[in-house]
């Protein structure tokens, strides 16, 4: 399918769109655009008949932030109610998990958080020196704090997924570690 560039004023947000981006996500994809406007030629904004948006209402939201006066469309005018609704649906679930490590270790993490992607805080360690002395556990109390930073979003992805595996995230991390409870007391 090819696209069709319109003015932008015709092409009408859709008000029961249920995927939002909030603040700073948001600013990320007004930048995107303004910065790499062929993206939306490569993805356009996908429109049924009467030319409420299916595919792309936050995209046309930036767009219409970025100041620009035409935006780039594909016509979707031969969908029925319910393939509509199926397909801002699934034009907006997320499929697969990205691959954190070759991230990390092939990309530009300051790009990859300007282009809008959620790069989780993981702070490297590179100075383990003051890490491998012997400590004397008889120093320490009963019970030891464990600190990981995340962004609220993962916090709670995590703490979900820990949950799946046992009651409380204590249990799911001995599960993890394949130990139990008793063989840490």
């Amino acid at each position: 399918m090819d696209f069709q560039l319109i003015d932008i004023k015709t092409v009408k947000k859709n008000p029961n769109n249920p995927r939002i981006i909030k603040d700073d996500k948001f600013l990320k994809l007004v930048n995107s655009i303004k910065e790499f406007p062929k993206m939306l030629e490569i993805r356009p904004i996908v429109v049924n008949a009467d030319m409420i948006v299916l595919g792309g209402n936050m995209r046309l939201k930036a767009c219409i932030e970025a100041g620009l006066k035409q935006v780039p469309i594909i016509k979707a005018d031969d969908l029925t109610e319910d393939e509509q609704r199926q397909f801002i649906i699934k034009d907006n679930v997320s499929g697969g998990e990205w691959d954190w490590e070759m991230l990390a270790n092939e990309w530009d993490v300051e790009q990859l958080d300007a282009w809008g992607l959620d790069v989780p805080d993981f702070e490297v360690e590179t100075d383990y020196s003051e890490k491998n002395k012997e400590i004397d556990v008889d120093d320490y109390e009963d019970t030891m704090t464990l600190v990981l930073k995340f962004s609220e979003d993962d916090y709670h992805l995590v703490k979900d997924k820990l949950l799946h595996l046992a009651t409380t995230p204590e249990q799911a991390i001995f599960k993890l570690l394949g130990l139990t409870e008793t063989e840490n007391e």
